[in-house]
């Protein structure tokens, strides 16, 4: 039986483990991080447990739904969700509420919004290359600069201008017609995977103890089923010949160097440092182009404050730009179980950040200072509550999409494709900023590669990533071709429904039908014959110039009848695609409207 190595017990990682014990195949994750989880672990300070980032669990793929529910239970909670935007003093509810907006912005900014939006819709920017260009364009200027613009500079610590246009096209996806169609007329039926459609404005899933709760119980489930995470192991060399990955070396927390052996690698990690490890080392155009690969750096300083309400959201976005701080996660409302006492309350700030940034290497308590310093200028606690503090750094947290990225990324994968026991799965391991669910699924599709699938692990995310799983082999959780047959259908009725009706092609096909009719009619009563020939049929002769009820009339019925018919047709075509097209762009604007409420959330 082949064995498999795992570099990284994230959560693509582990749901790779996890799936490869399910299809009998045995693993060794190597670890580098006394924890698993990746940026999905959850610290434990004092008994007060953190998020690196909050981390809602959903997922439009039934796989991971359930995959989720079946690795944790009942210890997987539905919570209720508030989130908030704080900008110069006020808060904004967050998906954002025109009212709402409005009111906070005032009479005069709200005046500036409007025409700043009715210019954009009058002058849009052409070609959209940039996040900004693609939010301008769907907001006008001074909203975007208002609820977008200082955050996501924050977050990637460069203009918006700079962020590929890729980075919104993958987190905010086109809409296509049929999904517009969809939400417009069944939202509130049931989705795909018959569970009712709950709004994510409103609640989520969650961990009881946070999400490294969930990747803990997978190591166990794992180890189980005989397989094996190995911590506090970083991969330093990786040894190829001949199109395939030999053996690893990692060096243990004791400085020791051990060679691990397998048939087949996963690697979730980051691409740069893939490339460095390979021996021999790859052409030199190679490591220059995964060297110009980016990543962003991210703290959370933690302040535990005496206090048992501070705000009521799970989390507020920090638009403020008087201060870095980014975000800020209130623990205790994503579960009440995140801290020991419920008189208690944990904040986590969030600051986003490069490694060579002087922010970076300061020291703890200088942090904790920090934080507490910006929370209290912005009015969101009282210092003389906090009574603790830590601080979590997270280097290659989120990988960087400038304008260079595509390229150098292509670059990269050109050279590991000859690699061919080498798989690449995971954020920073495709360098992709996929959600958890995202990550999984890659996950999952790697290791039933292993066992004769063929699956693309970087079609997910993309486009047609929630098809992908009906492709698949079919173990318990897989939709059968019974469960996808309802969805397809409700595909092909759309489509059928909105396509365009071709003017000549109806006009032909009424003129048609009305022509060969009347001359049919006609001639049917002239060979019935009788003492008067086609009464009531003669009355069309005050439609149709000329007609009779006679031989030649029949001609001329057939000529005229034709003709109208046609007209007729190829007006009711005209009309019905102008009308239809009308109703799909007002769709396509609803539900445009709808996916933009959340676009913070995917920042």
């Amino acid at each position: 039986m082949s064995s498999v190595l795992i570099i990284g017990a994230g959560p693509a990682g582990l749901t790779a483990a996890y799936e490869l014990s399910k299809l009998g195949i045995g693993s060794v994750v190597l670890e580098a991080d006394d924890q698993v989880g990746g940026l999905s672990r959850t610290v434990n300070y004092r008994d007060y447990r953190f998020d690196i980032g909050g981390h809602r669990f959903f997922s439009k793929v039934p796989l991971i739904n359930a995959l989720w529910h079946e690795i944790l239970g009942e210890d997987f909670l539905l919570r209720p969700r508030l989130s908030r935007i704080h900008y110069r003093g006020r808060f904004f509810d967050y998906p954002l509420k025109p009212l709402n907006a409005l009111a906070g912005l005032g009479p005069l900014e709200s005046l500036w919004v409007g025409l700043s939006y009715a210019k954009t819709k009058l002058a849009p920017a052409p070609e959209e290359r940039s996040f900004e260009q693609w939010v301008v364009n769907r907001f006008g200027y001074r909203l975007y600069e208002i609820f977008f613009k200082t955050y996501t500079e924050k977050v990637w610590g460069m203009p918006c201008a700079e962020i590929s246009v890729d980075w919104a096209a993958q987190r905010i996806k086109n809409l296509s017609l049929t999904e517009a169609v969809r939400n417009a007329l069944f939202s509130k039926m049931h989705d795909r995977d018959g569970t009712l459609l709950t709004s994510l404005i409103e609640q989520f899933h969650y961990p009881r103890l946070g999400p490294g709760m969930m990747w803990e119980r997978c190591e166990a489930l794992v180890r189980e089923r005989g397989s094996a995470t190995i911590r506090g192991v970083r991969v330093e060399r990786i040894r190829h010949r001949h199109g395939r990955v030999e053996c690893l070396y990692g060096r243990n927390a004791a400085g020791e160097t051990i060679e691990y052996g397998a048939d087949h690698v996963i690697s979730t990690m980051p691409i740069r440092d893939l490339i460095d490890a390979l021996d021999p080392a790859p052409p030199a155009p190679v490591i220059r182009a995964a060297n110009r690969l980016r990543y962003r750096d991210y703290l959370t300083v933690v302040l535990l404050l005496k206090r048992a309400e501070v705000f009521p959201d799970n989390w507020i976005y920090i638009h403020s730009p008087e201060v870095k701080l980014g975000r800020i996660q209130n623990y205790k409302n994503w579960s009440p179980q995140m801290v020991p006492d419920l008189s208690r309350t944990s904040l986590g700030l969030e600051y986003f950040l490069w490694d060579q940034d002087e922010e970076w290497t300061w020291p703890e308590r200088r942090l904790i200072d920090l934080g507490m310093r910006e929370c209290t200028l912005i009015g969101l606690i009282d210092p003389r509550d906090v009574e603790d503090g830590t601080v979590v750094r997270i280097p290659k947290a989120y990988p960087v999409y400038d304008h260079g990225y595509q390229e150098q990324l292509a670059t990269v994968r050109r050279y590991l494709e000859s690699i061919t026991n080498l798989q690449l799965i995971g954020r920073n391991g495709q360098h992709r900023y996929n959600n958890q669910d995202h990550s999984m699924l890659a996950g999952v599709y790697a290791a039933r590669n292993l066992a004769g699938g063929q699956h693309d692990v970087w079609s997910v995310n993309t486009d047609r990533d929630y098809q992908e799983e009906t492709r698949s082999p079919r173990p318990r959780l897989v939709p059968t071709r019974v469960e996808a047959e309802p969805a397809l259908a409700a595909e092909r009725v759309i489509q059928a429904a909105f396509a365009r009706l071709d003017p000549v092609a109806l006009g032909l096909a009424v003129g048609t039908v009305g022509g060969v009719g009347l001359f049919l009619a006609t001639a049917f009563l002239l060979l019935k014959g009788g003492p008067r020939v086609g009464p009531n049929l003669s009355l069309l002769g005050q439609y149709f110039f000329g007609f009779q009820v006679t031989w030649s009339g029949a001609v001329l019925g057939l000529i005229e009848a034709g003709i109208g018919g046609f007209a007729a047709g190829y007006v009711v075509a005209r009309l019905r695609n102008r009308v239809l097209a009308l109703y799909a762009v007002w769709l396509q604007r609803r539900a445009a409207t709808k996916a933009r409420r959340d676009l913070l959330d995917r920042v």
